[in-house]
């Protein structure tokens, strides 16, 4: 278990190249099983979550190369279905949560498709009932194995069009579907559609390679089935979690940060959900510029209660930020309240940052009420664990603007999400060391 020592409490300055979304490459990866034809898929990040499910399409007969740095060529023409019946794909599926979204092209393309249950994250419920009743309602047998928790599909006879109405907006619920059903027989509608920028990108490269796919980035997409799909080229997006991690980290350790291309038309409301708690940005050309900020200020409503900032899903505020616009908060003038209502487990952190000086109420275990210090008093270094990635990230932030040496074990959930960060944070002025296990 590797950790990282942090000297805290140094402002940092430079420029930050945001790596390529976890989140969609996570779904473009799975999407070349569709064709037998190479796909080129650009700004790949080097993160432990996208080299896993790449291993785990390496070990399915997929040929896989590295092109240049983030750039891969995949040609899925030989692929080894008793791969997914093996004890190896069982261990590796397990693994990785992502890895669910191969289920639905190996059904549109091969008829069947297995997983063992995904791991991923530690922070409440995530169940995969959206991404089987899909499936079911295209007309796929669908088993549980409950002994060796192991899902199946098989559609021997093709897929069918159909209506469906999604219990949820799942992402991954509704790119497993998409991929699924633009192989179907007639035409498929989902409604309640997820719509984010990255399953918006997935659909302009399913579209690419031949697929029908109308009311792409609404919340009910059309699709005609087509008997087959060719290769093509994708660029994959800038991350937008990590920029909003950058927005973060910036204000809290009171730096002077450009964070370049990040896309601004598919940032949604991230900039300004970080300006109601008082921090500057300035948009230079697709860049993103924050000043040096002495204070910043959380805006109330109009009526005097105290700002809320909660999740929802696109084009609401990511889940996957809340624990950073919380951790930014701790030094702002003025108290904010963090309502997480996707997920029961992800605010249980903020033990880590009251133990290093920070005023936060855990209401229960989906709101917490943070009072900001204004830089008044400056968080304390102490000992941590990294429970998940955004959490992780989080306390890495409070880490660099604290005082003294901090230290945070378990760091490889980070790295699931962030390449390279330590490197990249040197670069910028921070005094991180990674020290690897032994």
């Amino acid at each position: 278990m590797a950790t990282f020592k942090i000297e805290g409490g140094h402002s940092l300055q430079g420029e930050i190249i945001p790596q390529g979304a976890k989140n969609e490459a996570l779904q473009i990866i799975c999407a070349v099983l569709l064709t037998s034809d190479e796909v080129i898929i650009k700004n790949i990040p080097d993160i432990r979550d996208v080299n896993k499910l790449i291993t785990i399409l390496t070990h399915l007969g997929v040929r896989v190369s590295k092109l240049a740095k983030g750039t891969y060529s995949f040609k899925a023409d030989i692929v080894d279905l008793s791969y997914l019946e093996s004890d190896l794909f069982k261990q590796e599926g397990s693994s990785l949560r992502g890895s669910i979204m191969i289920v639905g092209p190996l059904l549109a393309r091969f008829g069947k498709g297995y997983i063992p249950k995904p791991g991923g994250d530690k922070i409440g419920r995530r169940r995969l009932d959206t991404h089987f009743e899909g499936f079911t309602k295209l007309g796929a047998d669908f088993r549980y194995n409950r002994e060796e928790k192991f899902y199946g599909v098989e559609a021997p006879n093709g897929l069918t069009g159909t209506y469906m109405l999604l219990d949820q907006a799942s992402v991954t619920g509704t790119a497993n579907i998409v991929m699924a059903a633009v192989m179907a027989k007639g035409t498929t509608t989902i409604y309640n559609a997820a719509c984010e920028p990255y399953l918006q990108q997935l659909c302009k490269m399913l579209v690419a390679m031949g697929a029908k796919i109308n009311g792409i980035g609404s919340n009910m997409l059309t699709i005609n089935g087509v008997t087959e799909l060719s290769g093509c080229t994708h660029q994959v997006l800038p991350d937008m979690i990590e920029i909003g991690s950058w927005i973060g980290l910036a204000a809290m350790t009171r730096s002077e940060i450009t964070i370049k291309n990040v896309s601004w038309k598919n940032l949604g409301i991230i900039p300004e959900t970080f300006k109601k708690l008082g921090i500057k940005l300035e948009k230079k050309g697709d860049d993103i510029y924050i000043p040096k900020h002495d204070s910043y200020e959380i805006q109330g409503y109009i009526d005097g209660s105290i700002l809320t900032v909660s999740d929802a899903p696109w084009p609401g505020f990511t889940p996957d930020l809340l624990s950073i616009v919380l951790v930014v908060a701790t030094q702002a003038k003025g108290s904010v309240l963090i309502h997480q209502k996707m997920f029961e487990s992800r605010l249980f952190f903020v033990d880590k940052l009251i133990d290093m000086g920070a005023k936060v109420i855990l209401c229960d275990p989906h709101r917490a009420v943070v009072i900001g210090h204004d830089f008044k008093s400056q968080l304390k270094a102490t000992t941590m664990v990294s429970p998940d990635i955004r959490a992780g990230i989080s306390l890495l932030i409070a880490a660099l603007s604290a005082s003294g040496t901090s230290t945070i074990h378990n760091i490889e959930q980070i790295d699931r999400g962030y390449e390279n960060i330590d490197g990249r944070l040197r670069a910028i002025g921070a005094k991180i060391t990674r020290i690897e296990s032994v």
